[in-house]
Formats: C-alpha cells, sequence, structure tokens
C-alpha cells in the first residue's frame, strides 16, 4: 500500500513537467525585430575610386637666366591672371635693349646717307655724269641696310622680350603653392624645378575608373541627357560635392578591365582638393516605387538569397528573393515579395521554418510607404 502511494506520488510530481516545458517552450518566441517591407524611388549608381585634378595647373619658371631678385607671392595666396610673382634682375637685358636701339639708329643714319647718295646718283646718270653702275651700287647699299633695319627691329622686340621676362606673372587666375626657390638664387631658363605651382581650382575635374562592363549603361544615361555625378570622401561617408560627367575615356584598359571617366565639378567651396581621392557616384537611373528592404534583412542560404517573413500567427518563414542594386542601406528586391509583409531584420540566426517569434520593437517601415 505505501509503495502504491509512492508510484502515484512519482507520477503526480514527475510525469507533467515535461508536458509543461513543451507547452512553455511552444508559447516562448525567438525575439527579433521586424519591418515592414516597403516601396519608394531609388536611384542607381555606380561608383568608382578617382583623384580630383585642378582645372588649370601649371609650374612656374623663369624664361631666362638671372638672379631671382624678388618674390612677390605669399605662400597659398589667391592670384589673378597677370599679378607680379618674382621678378629677375633685369640689368643685363635692359643693357641687352638699349644696345639693339643703339644700332637700329646706327643703321638708320647709314640708311638716310645711303638714300641721298642713291638719289644724287640717279641725278647724274640722267646728265650722263655717272654710270648706271654706280646707281646700282647705291641702290644695293640702301637695300642693304634697311635689311639691315629690319634685322635691328627683330634684335629690339627680342631684347624687350627678354627683359619683360624678368618679371614672372600669373598666366591664370588660381591658388599659389609652396615656394621652392628662394630670393638671391641663381635660375635658369632649363631648370627643371619650378618656383611654384599654381592651380585653379574652381572648376575642378575628378578622373575616376569603372568596370568596363559598365560602358553601354553609362553611355545609355548619357544619351538620355546630362548624368549627375556625387564626390564622396575617402571613406565613402561624407558628400563633397556634385557635378556632371563630361566625357568616357576613348579606350578601354585591356590590363585591369577597366574605363576611365572625368566628370567636372563647379567646386566654388573648394572642398574639392587636387590630388585628393574621392569616391565618384555616377547616378545611372532612378527606379521608381520598387520593394526596398534594409540590407541586413537580406541572407544567403544554399538556394541562394532569401529573407525571414513574419506570418500572421507570427511564425517565421523564409521567402526567396531576387536583389537588385542597392542605396544606402537599402537593398532593391526584384522578385519574392510584393510590399506590405514583415521580415526579420535583427535576430534572424536562431530562427527555423514555422517558428513562433516574439517582435522586440514595433515594426518599423522598411522604407517609403508599404504597399
Amino acid at each position: 500500500m505505501l509503495a502504491a502511494g509512492a508510484a502515484v506520488y512519482w507520477y503526480g510530481a514527475q510525469g507533467p513537467r515535461p508536458a509543461h516545458a513543451a507547452r512553455a517552450a511552444a508559447r516562448q518566441g525567438v525575439p527579433v525585430s521586424v519591418a515592414i517591407v516597403g516601396r519608394q524611388d531609388v536611384p542607381v549608381y555606380l561608383t568608382g575610386l578617382g583623384t580630383v585634378q585642378a582645372s588649370f595647373t601649371v609650374g612656374i619658371h623663369s624664361q631666362v637666366d638671372g638672379k631671382l631678385q624678388e618674390v612677390l607671392f605669399t605662400e597659398g595666396q589667391h592670384v589673378k591672371k597677370g599679378d607680379v610673382l618674382a621678378k629677375i634682375d633685369p640689368r643685363l637685358f635692359q643693357a641687352a635693349l638699349d644696345q639693339a636701339k643703339a644700332k637700329k639708329a646706327q643703321d638708320q643714319a647709314q640708311l638716310t646717307s645711303a638714300e641721298k647718295d642713291l638719289a644724287r646718283s640717279k641725278t647724274l646718270v640722267l646728265s650722263n655724269i655717272t654710270s648706271q653702275q654706280i646707281v646700282d651700287q647705291q641702290q644695293a647699299k640702301v637695300d642693304q641696310f634697311k635689311a639691315s633695319m629690319a634685322a635691328d627691329e627683330a634684335a629690339i622686340q627680342t631684347a624687350e622680350t627678354q627683359l619683360d621676362y624678368t618679371t614672372i606673372t600669373a598666366p591664370n587666375d588660381g591658388r599659389v603653392g609652396v615656394r621652392l626657390v628662394d630670393p638671391g638664387n641663381i635660375v635658369h631658363a632649363n631648370d627643371q624645378g619650378s618656383l611654384a605651382t599654381l592651380v585653379l581650382t574652381r572648376p575642378s575635374a575628378v578622373l575616376f575608373t569603372l568596370p568596363a562592363r559598365s560602358l553601354d549603361d553609362i553611355r545609355d544615361a548619357m544619351a538620355r541627357g546630362p548624368v549627375e555625378v556625387v564626390a564622396y570622401d575617402q571613406d565613402n561617408r561624407r558628400a563633397l560635392a556634385t557635378g556632371k560627367l563630361l566625357l568616357v575615356d576613348n579606350i578601354i584598359d585591356q590590363a585591369t578591365a577597366t574605363i576611365r571617366l572625368k566628370a567636372i565639378f563647379p567646386n566654388d567651396d573648394e572642398k574639392l582638393w587636387p590630388g585628393e581621392f574621392v569616391n565618384a557616384h555616377v547616378l545611372l537611373d532612378t527606379r521608381s516605387a520598387v520593394v526596398v528592404v534594409p540590407t541586413g534583412a537580406v541572407q544567403r542560404g544554399p538556394n541562394g538569397l532569401f529573407v525571414w517573413t513574419v506570418t500572421a500567427n507570427n511564425l517565421a518563414e523564409p521567402r526567396p528573393i531576387e536583389v537588385g542594386p542597392t542605396y544606402q542601406d537599402l537593398t532593391v528586391v526584384a522578385s519574392g515579395l510584393a510590399g506590405g509583409e514583415r521580415i526579420v531584420t535583427d535576430g534572424q540566426y536562431k530562427l527555423q521554418r514555422n517558428a513562433p517569434v516574439a517582435v522586440s520593437a514595433p515594426p518599423t517601415a522598411a522604407a517609403g510607404s508599404s504597399s
């Protein structure tokens, strides 16, 4: 009798517990975060790494040999076209100009004398006092001095140009860089190094590369009208400037299977700096009212890409999808979702088909408005 009672007690105490545990586990769902699939307009971008180029870059060189007398610019200064940047000692060039002018005056005097002799010879030959040979000789002298005068004029222009070169001016508007030669140094016209570098950054260009397979898409976009390009910083986080695609290079680099492109930016705020690495985002198209999901919701399985959806009974169900381009933290879904479905954005690693879920936060719209 005691043994029977003990058996009843064991069954009563131990028997129901697994059933209670199973029901409790069935009621407890996997905590997940959920978003509602939405639709919105999504821009389609291609991104390539490139470098900023100034629209005008010139090394400031001396065009004559001489002593650098003055440097009249401040490093980093904005200058206008024609502003004086530096001066070379002009004394030797001024002397050469004065010498050329003196030579011209000398030849002018000789030409005047020869012309008078020619006139007298022409008068005398009419009276048979002198011969035609003398006239011809005088005419040759006049022509010779006229040629000397032309050579003197050319020498004067050369000397004046050389003297002008002693004053180095800005060939264009721009910003002057670091001074590379100090006053007092001897500079030469054939020096490899420059005195400084002048760059014009407004506007600026970005030269970048994209995969050659994108060429047809780019050309189609250009045929529709101007193609917008947005330059982002090297970390691809902050937009620096917005411009237009200027050109596509006329040859594909077969070694890398890439094509070079060039975009132009007004760069009025000078956020683009020559030599800077940037990421160029080329806007190919804008897709209207497409289905989008948070990129973190897309999972990869043995049969391809899928997302976890949540049914009306709060059960997990995998849904195969095909995806399109991504934009920021959103991915376009080409097929598999119609919009309005609830999808799991966090906690997927604990899910199985038909597993109950517990939404840990109120559902949030994936993007745009639900359809």
